[in-house]
């Protein structure tokens, strides 16, 4: 690493060039292509998608996208003439509009039961053909909404009217302003503050317009640049951040800041490409799921993350060279050259740890039990429109469509029936007669099948909103006994399928390959940990606290989202399931994190070993020398990941809760408590590993060489397995 941080040196303004030339490059192709996101869940091979692949087969609309137009008068009711007239002309507009596979109006002889008990609330259902334009469907809310006045209110929801809320500049800012404020305040230098956020930002910003344009090639939801934006920053700033400190650190030792930079480029910029590479690795092992959304997910936060590492270990080394000495504050500059390591707040804490291990380590252990039991009740599902912002068209049609016919109106289940013989379109008539008649139905009804046609459509409509428990309750008791009784002793086939069904299907398949991939994401944390630290124990204790820190990311998001706690104060929405792949996300982030702070503390730790061979003098240096930067990197990280709680998009607070707890959680108590007192119990056996295994391993230094003169006269001894404690 220090012949690039020697190149970078001499090419400083070059290198910022290259950044900012790449960065406006990059920036005009999104100009001139645009973006291509999507965000259609893939429910694999769920009854939902067999019940979409059908409908699709058989040409019927109920196949592609649809969306209500719910309208209610002020005073008075919608079946009014003037209201009347506004809105049958503004549907018999829509009906022939490019793209408009049918339109369902309340004001047709058919359509009596889309206007409420008490007149005051109508809809019109809009079904569109498989392959229509986002283009086409703006159209078509601009025609909708057009006979809008004061006394007529008019409001859109379902699949194709969702408003997906905009990522928010405001969260991004906040953060950025409170890593600023925490930089200033912990370190008293402008530059220290300034450059690892600059840093971030370059490398932010270069990912999201890489990543818009990425969405050309592969299927990105629309949140991927929110999440990356989320991400991005707070590593790129602690992974700056560790490289200004360790540059810090050698100018106070009196070396020269072209030699400095490549002496922390060859240190923690080391650590911080090693950090980066893990968070990659556990991102996209994520491809393993094999589920569309959470792939493209997966890859444009690794490329966010990769291109923050970068720039980072360029355009940071660059940036510090222009600076020079002015990256410390004025006191340090006037300050006698070299100090005393490991003293202070964070030697005087580490001395402490070493002194009450297994008092400090059980108390820990208590707390971070008590965070993560919640996750036992953890349910995935969707969260339905009643968490939107009140202001949103999406949130006002639900609360309508509520309020006037029921909470189930909202998610109503369709039946696809592939009925081939007159015998089973009799069973079709005979099933819509048994689910009127199931508790938890308000409504069900087939409609009509025209001559030749073979596969039917049921609508059902829950008593119960689309997020609620026991819609999915009802879903697995119509797939578990209702259907088959009625398919028994015909040709028929039935599948349950809707956006309500497809959503509980794709959170099953999620929440079924949750645990073996914690399982993976554990096991690829100990194989890496090896062959950075040559141990069996760091690692095996390593893998076991990442699991406890996930455990306490979906505790906090549980507690808020789920139970409700606080959410309202947060303007979060109501209590509801988890968004299905926000644990999957998390479990890949979480476990990046946690490792980039395994890697800080233990590579020290590991390098003051090798110097010494002494254990616990070993775990104490690297807990002082590395806690006030692992502490300030948390809070940054908290910071960044807090204010995004408040962006205004549900499933992006989610990731923020749960990341800023976690990772306070992890760097407070697990890393600067737990595990140096259960390095301090095991002493000399943290750093054993089976001289075969040794030899087989690759060997991969973290921190790079050492040319520290020993702190003993000792010779350092090869370290032996000699039981848990020295």
């Amino acid at each position: 690493m220090s012949p690039l941080a020697r190149w970078c040196h001499r090419h400083r303004l070059a290198v910022v060039l290259v950044w900012v030339g790449l960065l406006i490059g990059l920036g005009a192709g999104v100009g001139a292509a645009g973006s291509a996101f999507g965000n259609s869940p893939t429910s694999q091979n769920t009854d939902s998608a067999k019940a979409t692949a059908l409908l699709r087969h058989a040409s019927n609309s109920a196949a592609g996208k649809s969306g209500r137009v719910v309208w209610q008068l002020k005073d008075g009711e919608v079946t009014e003439p003037a209201a009347e007239r506004a809105m049958t002309g503004a549907l018999g507009r829509i009906a022939h509009a490019p793209g408009v596979a049918s339109v369902t109006s309340p004001y047709a002889p058919s359509g009596k039961a889309q206007v409420s008990k008490d007149g005051k609330t109508a809809y019109a259902t809009v079904a569109f053909d498989l392959d229509v334009a986002d283009a086409q469907i703006d159209h078509v809310k601009e025609l909708a909404t057009a006979p809008e006045t004061k006394s007529l209110h008019i409001a859109l929801n379902g699949q194709a009217f969702t408003v997906n809320a905009a990522p928010n500049a405001v969260a991004d800012a906040m953060g950025i302003v409170l890593a600023f404020v925490v930089l200033l305040f912990v370190f008293r230098a402008v530059w220290v503050a300034v450059l690892p956020i600059l840093t971030a930002i370059v490398g932010v910003g270069t990912s999201a317009v890489a990543v818009i344009l990425l969405s050309h090639v592969i299927t990105l939801s629309d949140t991927t640049l929110t999440l990356g934006s989320l991400i991005g920053l707070g590593v790129g700033i602690d992974y700056a951040l560790f490289i200004v400190n360790r540059h810090r650190a050698n100018l106070k030792a009196g070396m020269d800041p072209a030699e400095s930079v490549a002496k922390a480029l060859n240190t923690s910029g080391r650590a911080v490409v090693f950090a980066g590479l893990t968070v990659v690795v556990a991102l996209l092992g994520m491809l393993t799921l094999n589920v569309g959304i959470i792939n493209g997910m997966a890859i444009g936060a690794a490329v966010t993350v990769v291109l923050t590492v970068l720039a980072a270990i360029t355009l940071l080394p660059a940036l510090l060279s222009m600076i020079g000495p002015r990256v410390l504050s004025r006191r340090e500059r006037s300050a006698p050259v070299g100090g005393t390591s490991g003293t202070g707040l964070w030697g005087r804490w580490a001395t402490r740890v070493q002194t009450h291990p297994k008092a400090l380590g059980a108390i820990v252990l208590a707390v971070l039990a008590a965070l993560a039991l919640p996750t036992l009740s953890l349910r995935l599902g969707a969260a339905d429109d009643g968490n939107l912002p009140t202001t949103s068209t999406n949130r006002q049609a639900y609360d309508m469509i509520a309020g006037g016919f029921g909470p189930g109106f909202n998610g109503p289940l369709v039946l696809a029936v592939q009925a081939p013989t007159a015998a089973d379109k009799a069973a079709e008539a005979k099933l819509v007669t048994a689910l009127q008649q199931v508790d938890g139905i308000a409504s069900a009804g087939a409609a009509p099948m025209k001559e030749g046609q073979t596969v039917g459509v049921i609508s059902v409509v829950p008593t119960t909103s689309p997020q609620a428990a026991a819609t999915s309750d009802l879903i697995g008791h119509l797939r578990d006994d209702v259907i088959p009784s009625a398919e028994r002793g015909t040709s028929m086939k039935v599948y349950v399928g809707g956006v309500t069904a497809s959503n509980d299907d794709f959170a099953s398949v999620l929440l079924g390959k949750l645990p073996v991939f914690v399982l993976v994401i554990a096991a690829l944390g100990f194989l890496l940990l090896t062959v950075a630290f040559r141990s069996l124990l760091i690692p095996a204790v390593g893998a076991v606290l990442n699991i406890l820190s996930i455990g306490v990311a979906f505790g906090a998001i549980v507690v808020v989202f789920q139970y409700g706690y606080g959410a309202s104060l947060l303007g979060l929405g109501a209590a509801g399931p988890i968004e299905s792949f926000v644990p999957i996300l998390v479990v890949g982030i979480m476990f990046g994190l946690s490792m980039d702070y395994q890697v800080f503390l233990v590579s020290r730790m590991r390098e003051e070993w090798a110097h010494t061979g002494d254990s616990h003098g070993a775990v104490r240096v690297g807990q002082a020398e590395t806690g006030k930067v692992i502490v300030v990197a948390a809070t940054i990280m908290f910071c960044v990941f807090g204010s995004f709680v408040f962006g205004g998009m549900r499933v992006i607070s989610e990731f923020g809760v749960s990341l800023a707890v976690a990772v306070a959680v992890d760097a407070l108590l697990i890393r600067m408590i737990l595990v140096p007192a259960l390095m301090h119990l095991c002493g000399r056996a943290n750093w054993w590993l089976p001289r075969r295994l040794d030899k087989a391993l690759p060997r991969v230094s973290v921190e790079g060489p050492s040319d520290e003169p020993e702190r003993h006269p000792h010779p350092v001894r090869e370290p032996q397995p000699v039981g848990p404690a020295d």
